[in-house]
C-alpha cells in the first residue's frame, strides 16, 4: 500500500462488500489539504458508500481509511467520535430532525459538545444561518413548513456551526430546481473561500461537477468492469472529463446513453 505525505484523507485498497455482494474494490487515492474533490459516476457505484467510510460509520472489509495519519478503523469507538466531530456532513435529504425547531437543529451539536455557553451558541447559531442566506425569523421554524433547498441549507449551518476541517456532501443538489441547485454550488464555494476546508461532494449533477470541483474521480460499477480493470476509471480535473480516453467516461460526463441502449 501507498502512503501519500500531506494528504489529508486516503484510501489505500479500500474494499467494500455487504455480504456476497462486492460493492468496493481496490479504491487507492489521497485528498491534499483544501482540495475539493468531487466523486460520480452512476448508480450503485458505491458513491455514497465511500463517504461513510471516509467518516467512519462503516469499516472497509479490505483496505484502509486513513485520517490525518491514523488509520480509522484502528481507533476505539471514543477516539472515532472524536475524529468525526472534525468533519461536516451535508446528508442527501438534509437528515434534519423533524421534532426541532432550526434554531435547535443547527444548535444540537454544539450543545452536545457542551464547550460553549448559550449565548455564545445562539451567536453561532445565526451567524450560521445568516451565512447560508436564510432570513432572520427562520430559526423558529419546523423542517417540514421548509422548502428543500432550505432545508439543504440548514443542514448545512448545522455542520459549519462545528468548524469541520473536512466537508462532505452527498448529493447535494438532488431535487433541487435549478436555481436552488445553483444556490448551494455557490454555498459550496463560498464555504471553501471562508473557511479553510477539504470538501468531498458526491453528486450525478455535472453543473456541479464543472462548477465546485478542482478534481473529480469516476466509479464504475463493479459487476459492468471488464476483467482486471480498475473501479477508479477516471481521476483528474473536470476540463478533461470531456476528452477522456474512456468513451464510458465520455459518455457520463455529456449524458449521453450511448451503447446502454442496447443492454
Amino acid at each position: 500500500m501507498t502512503d501519500w505525505p500531506g494528504a489529508v484523507l486516503e484510501l489505500q485498497d479500500v474494499g467494500m462488500s455487504f455480504g456476497p455482494q462486492p460493492v468496493l474494490a481496490g479504491i487507492s487515492f489521497a485528498v491534499p489539504k483544501g482540495q475539493t474533490l468531487v466523486i460520480v459516476g452512476e448508480s450503485g457505484c458505491g458513491k455514497t458508500v465511500l463517504l461513510k467510510l471516509l467518516i467512519g460509520l462503516m469499516r472497509p472489509t479490505a483496505g484502509r481509511v486513513v485520517f490525518d495519519g491514523r488509520v480509522l478503523s484502528e481507533l476505539s469507538d471514543r477516539e472515532l467520535t472524536q475524529q468525526r466531530l472534525r468533519f461536516g456532513f451535508l446528508f442527501q435529504g438534509a437528515a434534519l430532525f423533524d421534532s426541532l425547531s432550526v434554531y435547535d437543529n443547527v444548535a444540537f451539536g454544539l450543545r452536545e459538545q457542551r464547550r460553549l455557553k448559550e449565548a455564545e451558541i445562539e451567536h453561532e447559531v445565526r451567524s450560521r444561518l445568516a451565512e447560508v442566506g436564510l432570513p432572520s425569523g427562520i430559526e423558529h421554524k419546523k423542517p417540514a413548513e421548509l422548502s428543500g433547498g432550505m432545508k439543504k441549507r440548514v443542514g448545512l449551518a448545522r455542520a459549519l456551526a462545528l468548524n469541520p476541517e473536512v466537508m462532505l456532501y452527498d448529493e447535494p443538489t438532488t431535487g433541487l430546481d435549478p436555481i436552488m441547485s445553483d444556490v448551494i454550488n455557490e454555498l459550496i464555494l463560498q464555504t471553501r473561500r471562508k473557511h479553510p476546508v477539504t470538501s468531498i461532494v458526491v453528486t450525478h449533477d455535472m453543473k456541479t461537477v464543472a462548477k465546485v470541483a478542482d478534481r473529480v474521480v469516476m466509479l464504475y460499477p463493479l459487476a459492468r468492469l471488464r476483467p482486471g480493470e480498475n473501479q477508479v476509471v477516471f481521476d483528474g480535473p473536470p476540463a478533461a472529463l470531456a476528452e477522456a480516453a474512456d468513451e464510458r467516461v465520455r459518455q457520463f460526463a455529456a449524458g449521453v446513453a450511448g451503447a446502454r441502449l442496447q443492454e
